[in-house]
């Protein structure tokens, strides 16, 4: 099997495993957010844990390790991204599945706005309209929720601060995940320990509910390791089309499973968010296109003429 093929197939599997995350941590009920957060990062060490011996990389953790500035950038991404699991999840068990979706619809957009305000890229006019109508989509479902769509704005936001971060910090998947899960680790044990301690814990009094929380770890780290290897074996390009089939299974998920409420203003500002990432994405196709019309021009031999 090629290369390119190897990653169309690794870069779809992580993004149906993310689109399908609601029927997951929906099983996990009466668990709270933070518990089954607690367990996520925990069980997600010890699996990365696993794959950092098999592959003889704890030297690369420990050269990384040793570089204050790169420590310092791996705790903001470790916070980013447990503010980012935690909302996730409570989102999902608080019957809010339709608005985590929009939250990941949105984050495209955010991360174009951080590389202008952060990185100081510049956007094309095109780039800018699909901004604006971004825009228009979130004051559109502020009027139909009644209130900022906050916990979508948050995933958007701290998911698209994350990879910022992880852009400066520039680590394997890997070496990142397992350094990250293990900020967290001692707050996460801590955290299991208080509420054990308390009886008010759900891990360890049922079965089924502690297999889920357990296989919560891999469940978390599969789908990452699978990007990692599509990001290394395909255009980005193509990896920023394939994130729209996260959100579109989420959304499915809360409509036809969950039976989520999707009345026309709010349908309406979802259309708007498509509109805008439709335009973004054409444009994007575009300048790919162009880009590689002028590699093959400057490629060609030139012409003698006699």
């Amino acid at each position: 099997m090629g290369q390119a093929r190897t990653g169309y197939l690794f870069g779809i599997a992580a993004y149906l495993c993310w689109g399908l995350f609601p029927l997951y941590w929906r099983l996990l009920e009466p668990s709270g957010a933070v518990e089954i957060l607690a367990h996520r990062i925990l069980w997600s060490l010890v699996l990365v844990a696993i794959v950092v011996t098999v592959s003889r990389r704890w030297g690369a953790i420990r050269g990384l390790l040793r570089e204050p500035r790169r420590v310092g950038l791996i705790g903001l991404a470790s916070a980013l991204i447990a503010v980012n699991w935690c909302t996730y999840i409570y989102g999902v068990n608080s019957g809010r599945v339709v608005e985590t979706s929009l939250g990941y619809f949105i984050n495209p957009l955010v991360t174009v706005l951080l590389g202008v305000f952060v990185l100081g890229e510049r956007l094309r006019t095109v780039q800018w309209v699909a901004i604006g109508i971004g825009g228009l989509a979130v004051g559109v479902l502020t009027i139909d929720y009644q209130h900022v769509p906050w916990l979508a704005l948050t995933l958007a936001f701290s998911f698209g601060l994350y990879g910022l971060v992880k852009k400066r910090l520039g680590v394997a998947a890997v070496d990142g995940l397992t350094v990250e899960s293990g900020a967290l680790a001692l707050p996460a044990l801590i955290y299991v320990i208080v509420v054990s301690g308390h009886g008010t814990a759900t891990f360890g009094h049922d079965g089924l509910r502690t297999a889920l929380l357990i296989l919560g770890g891999p469940v978390t780290a599969i789908p990452l390791l699978l990007f990692a290897g599509a990001a290394n074996r395909i255009p980005l390009s193509t990896i920023g089309l394939l994130q729209y089939l996260a959100p579109i299974l989420q959304l499915a998920c809360g409509v036809l499973v969950f039976h989520e409420p999707m009345p026309l203003p709010r349908l309406a500002g979802f259309a708007l968010v498509w509109l805008a990432l439709g335009i973004f994405a054409a444009d994007g196709v575009r300048q790919v296109r162009l880009e590689a019309r002028r590699t093959a021009l400057v490629a060609q031999p030139a012409t003698v003429r006699l």
